[in-house]
């Protein structure tokens, strides 16, 4: 009788550890949840390599903004968005940077109009990018595109994507240690 006992007991023990380590496997493989995450802005997969762009600038964290032909409400949204994400970045500021890329073609009056946004640099480029003009990217240190914010044409829209940028980007300032 012991014996029959002293089994069942083992089997017990067994599957109440084993268990739940199977029971999580399949889980994962099987998508049966929605994985967590905590970024706002939307992740790219692959991220897209800047480097040719950006390799003889300092390492920091960027919010970069490609400038288009025409610059209208929410080209100039993504420059008031980037601006304000940047100054409210505080005394974490000095490690990151709003960048604006430019290119022949980009729109000369957006282009000046910078002068408002003392904090917001700019970059010419002699070949456009692929990146897209309605959205502004998270660039790391390692000059990776790795998320973006869609810009809205209507104000208050962009001002809660602002709010995004910058919960994301005192996140990554936060768990970086680079830049």
């Amino acid at each position: 009788m012991s014996n029959t006992a002293s089994k069942k007991t083992l089997i017990i023990m067994v599957a109440v550890f084993v268990l739940p380590v199977v029971l999580a496997k399949l889980a994962l493989e099987n998508d049966w949840f929605t994985k967590g995450a905590t970024n706002k802005g939307q992740l790219l997969s692959p991220t897209i390599d800047m480097g040719a762009l950006l390799d003889d600038a300092d390492p920091k964290w960027r919010l970069l903004y490609v400038m288009p032909d025409e610059c209208d409400a929410v080209c100039e949204n993504a420059l008031f968005s980037i601006n304000q994400v940047w100054l409210a970045l505080g005394k974490e500021s000095d490690r990151a940077q709003a960048l604006v890329v430019t290119t022949s073609s980009s729109d000369k009056r957006a282009i000046a109009a910078l002068r408002e946004y003392p904090f917001v640099e700019t970059m010419m480029v002699t070949t456009p990018t692929s990146l897209a003009s309605s959205s502004v990217y998270i660039v790391d240190t390692q000059n990776n595109a790795m998320l973006f914010y869609e810009i809205r044409d209507d104000r208050k829209d962009a001002v809660m994507e602002s709010r995004n940028m910058l919960a994301d980007m005192r996140k990554l300032l936060k768990l970086s240690r680079i830049g």
